[in-house]
């Protein structure tokens, strides 16, 4: 998130210390850290940065607690924002990492390494996950049988399909009773999926 013009440059380094403190520990500042850090002589030097950043739209506060500084904007505070890594097919597609979007999906489902594919297809449908559903995938190079994972073939080629290891091959088992299992001779697990999002987020 761009900070708004209308910040001097003490008002800026103020919220960058305040987003960086909730992005890194859960939490912000109190008063104190915030006078410490920036050498304020007093808490009403601190107090005047903290109200200007409330009337710019910035921060909230809650009286009678220390640490009661908030970011306003969910974006800014990033913090359980999980990478968008494209669209994974109920069929073949391929990833795409480079994307900057994120998909912010609350602290019960996010770990920093995990990632979000949107789902485009209805092969996985007997499993409840339709067309345009997003998926969380934890990174893994193995799985165990039957475990959803993200499988990607040596042709680039990457799917949601259950995972079968079979004598000389891999069955890429879809959730649905009309479309036949995916066979071949290797593929490479790229991660394990552990929830899903129902539709638009």
């Amino acid at each position: 998130m761009s900070t708004p013009r209308a910040l001097t440059t003490r008002q800026r380094a103020v919220y960058e210390m305040i987003r960086g403190l909730i992005i890194d520990r859960g939490y912000g500042p109190t008063v104190r850290e915030i006078a410490h850090h920036f050498d304020i002589g007093s808490p009403n030097g601190v107090m005047c940065h903290l109200r200007a950043l409330e009337r710019k739209g910035l921060i909230t506060r809650e009286a009678k607690r220390s640490r009661a500084i908030e970011l306003v904007d969910a974006a800014a505070r990033g913090r359980y924002a999980m990478q968008m890594a494209g669209v994974v097919a109920a069929g073949p597609t391929s990833l795409a990492f480079e994307q900057d979007e994120r998909i912010d999906l609350g602290q019960i489902l996010y770990r920093d390494d995990r990632f979000v594919l949107r789902v485009s297809g209805d092969s996985m449908i007997d499993a409840h996950i339709l067309d345009g559903d997003y998926v969380i995938i934890e990174p893994a190079q193995k799985a165990r049988p039957g475990q959803m994972v993200v499988a990607q073939t040596p042709e680039g080629e990457a799917t949601l399909k259950y995972w079968h290891p079979e004598e000389n091959r891999i069955r890429l088992q879809p959730a649905n009773r009309q479309m036949k299992p995916i066979y071949v001779k290797s593929a490479k697990v790229i991660g394990i999926a552990v929830a899903v999002v129902r539709g638009e987020l």
